[in-house]
């Protein structure tokens, strides 16, 4: 009987196992995780604000671990992976044997070598739900914080704490909030929507010192323009770093963004396998989730590739305006046109060139995405529709025959 190890509970973890045991009906399958719980980390400003419990964080199916008869070990760390003698060192001592191992550690937080950012109290990522209880308990008896980094995380963390009754203050170094994700237009949008909401936002600005009080607790982040920002929690929103430290002495090859694999989810190293986060690549759960399940049929023996990386998807509800990014949000080149359609509370942006859609933005009616998702992902030539770009169907795809069957 094989022994499948799986590091991390999260999207590709999950996923992982899951595939494991759909394609191995008799095999062990061991999941390890610093994790008691499972939860979405993409929801976890929603634990923060109150709107969701912990139960309410978990994406698996009542009795996930039970009915699929995997074994989790919560609560442990990988220590080592030793992939001569295919084995796995845990934080409690425990050392196993693994046939195949999938990892899927994920990242953590970066906390930048700002002056005392990386030594003060209150200074808290949110990459986990450790990180968003203490975020919760610390909003209850503070007055002021700075979330730093207006990116997804960043919007999340100001979301979670912006009925919390306190001062928010909003750091950024560049000219708009969710700068990867959307455009001017869209951002300005959301922009007007937080300092409606009392956010203070600060952008085109840098941190340069943390300043703290006797007991080491945040008073101020100073900026680079001298400005000095009142906060007695700071939120660290700036990057991650993949989980790889662990690696180190396993052979396994990593590089500066993190694990590195091949579109079979296979490492340089025999029997490993690695998908989600711990890449440092495509960063967003659906990539995640599809990586786990290319990973686990690999190491089962059904060959699958990751045919694509379409990474750059991702979809946003923050005060109440829906907004999807696709693709590229701005032309990366010569040659591009664009189209856009908006009146005073939808928004479309479409990017296309020579008949193909390399990227759009649509905020508020969301209805058109699905559509739009595919043009892009299938790379589909749009240049024979006569129509407008906005009022394109499937149906503009298909043609009927003399026997009534549909042909693409």
């Amino acid at each position: 009987m094989k022994r499948y190890i799986v590091i991390g509970a999260s999207a590709a973890g999950i996923s992982g196992a899951k595939t494991l045991r759909e394609i191995d009906k008799d095999a062990e399958i061991i999941l390890v995780s610093k994790d008691t719980h499972v939860y979405s980390r993409c929801i976890l400003h929603h634990y923060i604000s109150g709107h969701r419990t912990v139960e309410k964080l978990d994406f698996t199916t009542k009795d996930f671990f039970k009915n699929n008869n995997i074994k989790w070990l919560k609560g442990l760390e990988v220590l080592d992976v030793d992939s001569k003698e295919h084995t796995v060192s845990l934080s409690n001592g425990e050392v196993l044997n693994y046939d195949k191992l999938l990892i899927c550690s994920g990242a953590s937080s970066f906390i930048p070598p700002v002056e005392n950012l990386r030594t003060a109290n209150n200074v808290i990522g949110l990459r986990n739900l450790d990180d968003a209880e203490k975020i919760k308990e610390l909003a209850k008896t503070i007055k002021s914080a700075v979330v730093l980094g207006a990116g997804l995380v960043g919007i999340d963390a100001v979301s979670g704490l912006i009925d919390q009754g306190i001062d928010i203050s909003l750091v950024e170094m560049g000219n708009k909030i969710l700068p990867l994700q959307l455009d001017e237009y869209a951002s300005e949008v959301y922009k007007q929507k937080f300092r409606e909401h009392g956010v203070n936002l600060k952008l085109g600005v840098s941190a340069q010192k943390l300043l703290v009080d006797e007991n080491n607790n945040p008073k101020a982040l100073v900026l680079n323009t001298g400005e000095e920002v009142p906060c007695e929690l700071v939120v660290v929103a700036t990057g991650v770093r993949s989980n790889v430290s662990f690696l180190k002495n396993g052979g396994i090859e990593t590089d500066r963004f993190g694990l590195i694999i091949n579109e079979k989810g296979e490492t340089n190293t025999r029997d490993v396998y690695g998908a989600g986060d711990v890449t440092g690549r495509n960063p967003i759960w659906p990539t995640a989730v599809k990586e786990g399940i290319i990973a686990a049929n690999n190491m089962t023996g059904n060959e699958l590739f990751m045919e694509d990386f379409f990474a750059k998807k991702n979809t946003m509800n923050f005060l109440g305006i829906p907004t999807m990014s696709l693709g590229e949000v701005e032309p990366s080149g010569e040659g591009f046109e664009i189209e856009i359609e908006k009146d005073d509370k939808n928004y479309k942006k479409i990017i296309h060139k020579n008949g193909k859609i390399y990227g759009a933005i649509v905020q508020g009616d969301l209805s058109y995405v699905g559509i739009l998702t595919q043009l892009i992902k299938e790379k589909i030539d749009v240049s024979k529709v006569k129509k407008p770009l906005f009022n394109i169907d499937y149906a503009d795809f298909f043609n009927i025959k003399e026997n009534f069957e549909f042909t693409y």
